[in-house]
Order: C-alpha cells, then structure tokens, then sequence
C-alpha cells in the first residue's frame, strides 16, 4: 500500500510519548512513597512492576498501525511486514540470550555489550517489511526512553551517590559499589538505548502488525458480505 498523504511522525507520536513520560513519572512517586511493591517495585530491574512504559508498546503498536492505514501509509505487502517483524523477534531474542550468557556465565561485560548491540539493531529489522511504521516506532522508543536516563542520571547521583532507594539507581555486584559515570554507563545508557529500543520496536510492531492483519481482514468479510 503506498502512501496517499505524507504522516508527520513527530505528531503521531507526541500523544503517546506525553503518555509515556507521565507513566515514568508516576512510577517514580509511586517508588519514591514506597507504594505497592506489586505496582511499583523498587528492586533493581524493577520485578514486572505493573506500573511501568515496558507495557505501553502494546498499545502504542496497534495505535500507530492504524493512524499510518488511515492515512494510506500501510505496509506494501502485509506478509513482508510480518516477515521482518519476525526476524527482528528473533535477533531480540538471541542478543537478550546472548546478553544472559556473557554476563551471567562468562562474566565478560564486553561481550555482553555486544549482545545490547544486537538487540539494537533488531529495531532496525521491521523497516524493512513497513518502513513509516518501522520509523514510528523507533523515534517513539527514544522518545520512551530519554526521559528514563535523565530519571536514572538523577536518582543515581542522589544523596552523595546513595541514590533515591528506586529501581532506577539500585544495582547488584558488581555494580554496587562502582564509579557513578561507570555504573550510569553500564545500567542506563547501555540497556536503555539498546535492549529496550529493541524491545519497544519489536513488541510494537508484532503486536501492530497482528492488529492490522484482523482489521484487514474484517474489511474484506464486511466488503464480502455487502455484495
């Protein structure tokens, strides 16, 4: 499908990312005021706290796929679409193994920033197969994950390098107890603008994408039935 009109991408994901940065800043009160460790764990990584920006690719995705269709910026072919975004899954996959084996097992720091790499570049994949949806979904991952170095800078330089007691300035050994621009380096920068560019990119468009299948294809019985 090509595109009828151009889509201005910054507009598309302005709502979305205002959405984004209010979500990061409500878990911060949430962590700072020692709420409900179930919507707001403190914990280093943050345990699946059910209030977090990990989930809003899921909806974002859908809400991207559509506005881009409605606009006549579709993907040319749905299958290449869904192609790409399956291949993208699967370097995501491989470098967050790879990620767990070099820190976990071989304890080598260097080659697990490798690993990030690659999960990084498993958000460039999907362009391939739907280029405009491909381009949304990275500017709205950065757009997503900006915010949280700024919020991690912050709560981890703290109190004297102390930190704020939040998920986004705890960590473990052998993290603890290095320099601030090292850790800050190691647990902000490096996950956030590789590993969870990836994963924005890649849970935003599969779940776009299969969204945009369904609706396809309640078109075509709608259209079916109405001859």
């Amino acid at each position: 499908m090509k595109n009828s009109k151009p889509v201005s991408i910054l507009s598309l994901i302005a709502i979305p990312a205002v959405i984004t940065l209010g979500v990061t800043i409500l878990r911060l009160e949430g962590e700072l005021h020692h709420w409900s460790i179930t919507f707001f764990n403190r914990a280093a990584g943050g345990g699946g706290a059910l209030v977090g920006i990990s989930w809003l690719p899921i909806i974002f995705g859908p809400y991207f796929a559509l506005k881009l269709v409605g606009a006549g910026a579709g993907p040319e072919s749905l299958g290449k679409a869904a192609k790409y975004m399956l291949l993208g899954l699967l370097v995501l996959i491989i470098g967050g193994v790879g990620e767990g084996i070099c820190v976990m097992k071989l304890h080598n720091l260097r080659l697990a920033l490798v690993a990030f790499i690659v999960m990084l570049v498993a958000a460039i994949i999907p362009r391939a197969g739907w280029r405009s949806f491909g381009n949304t979904l990275l500017a709205y991952a950065f757009a997503a994950r900006i915010p949280v170095l700024v919020v991690m800078y912050l709560a981890m330089s703290a109190n004297g390098g102390l930190g704020w007691g939040t998920h986004y300035d705890a960590a473990e050994p052998p993290f603890t107890h290095l320099p601030l621009g090292v850790k800050y380096f190691d647990l902000a920068i490096v996950p956030q603008m590789t590993l969870w560019i990836g994963y924005t990119v890649v849970v935003g468009a599969l779940f776009g994408i299969v969204l945009t299948a369904l609706f396809r294809r309640s078109r075509q019985s709608a259209a079916a039935s109405s001859q």
